[in-house]
């Protein structure tokens, strides 16, 4: 691809994308953002983490002028002087994320189920142990009950007979997209979200804030939780290397690794022609 111009705002994921193996971003990825910021494009973190992890995200992607958090349920405006405001907080109700479960659990059998429920800083999932799970420290042992007790930011879900795209694709039978979106971010576990809530319509509070056309928006991913931002975003859609397989295919281009540092690599090459 190579349109004329820049784009009026990028956005990008971080695990996997921005972030590399080690959990680091660069420092010559911080430079190249900064870079994108100070050209005038402003710059979103696209993240499936929740808002306990916002510091963290903060860190990882310091040139943001918003953070799309949860899949696109909390979207934040770091740009005002004032100090963030959030434009966007949904939950997923605990009566529905309930019905949703036994309907799975009645097709493929018993769920590994956690929630992530408290916006609190560093605050642990809650659920189901399960040894996949890469992020120990901030999980805690509650009953499926407890963990119903209160509306969710959202849950993950996983079998022990299923991959995570195959159990993705069943659940999408079952699930009507009206009672929760799904998708799954490269952990093996399904996501159980609000229902309208994704990346594109995360982006979407960010660009009607400033104006922006969906044809001006320029995009990083490499999970299929990126895709309907893929859909959305249409001056570019750009996969680094070791994206999955079907966010590939509906990528305009594809950069380097995240860790090779695709994305700045990419914004540089953009920023410099």
């Amino acid at each position: 691809m190579n349109r004329p111009g820049l784009p009026k705002l990028i956005a990008t994921d971080l695990d996997g994308t921005l972030v590399r193996s080690d959990d680091t971003v660069s420092a010559y990825t911080h430079e190249v953002l900064d870079r994108v910021r100070a050209a005038g494009i402003p710059v979103v973190g696209a993240t499936g983490r929740g808002p306990r992890l916002t510091e963290l995200t903060r860190n990882d992607i310091r040139a943001a002028d918003f953070l799309v958090m949860a899949g696109g349920g909390r979207v934040v405006d770091q740009s005002d002087p004032a100090g963030p405001v959030v434009l966007r907080d949904e939950r997923l109700s605990s009566e529905m994320l309930a019905v949703l479960l036994a309907d799975l659990e009645a097709t493929v059998g018993p769920l590994t189920v956690m929630v992530e429920a408290s916006d609190e800083h560093d605050a642990p999932l809650w659920g189901d142990y399960h040894p996949a799970w890469p992020y120990q420290d901030r999980f805690e042992i509650r009953t499926r009950d407890e963990c119903l007790a209160g509306d969710v930011i959202k849950a993950f879900a996983r079998t022990a007979d299923h991959h995570v795209d195959e159990l993705l694709a069943a659940a999408r039978e079952i699930v009507p997209p009206h009672l929760a979106t799904l998708t799954q971010a490269g952990l093996g576990f399904i996501e159980i979200c609000p229902p309208g809530v994704d990346k594109a319509t995360g982006l979407s509070v960010v660009a009607q804030r400033l104006g922006v056309d969906p044809a001006e928006v320029l995009v990083f991913g490499d999970m299929p939780n990126d895709l309907p931002m893929f859909e959305w975003a249409g001056w570019g859609r750009v996969a680094v290397a070791n994206a999955h397989p079907t966010l590939r295919a509906a990528a305009d281009d594809v950069t380097l690794r995240n860790d090779d540092d695709g994305v700045a690599i990419y914004l540089d090459r953009l920023l410099s022609r």
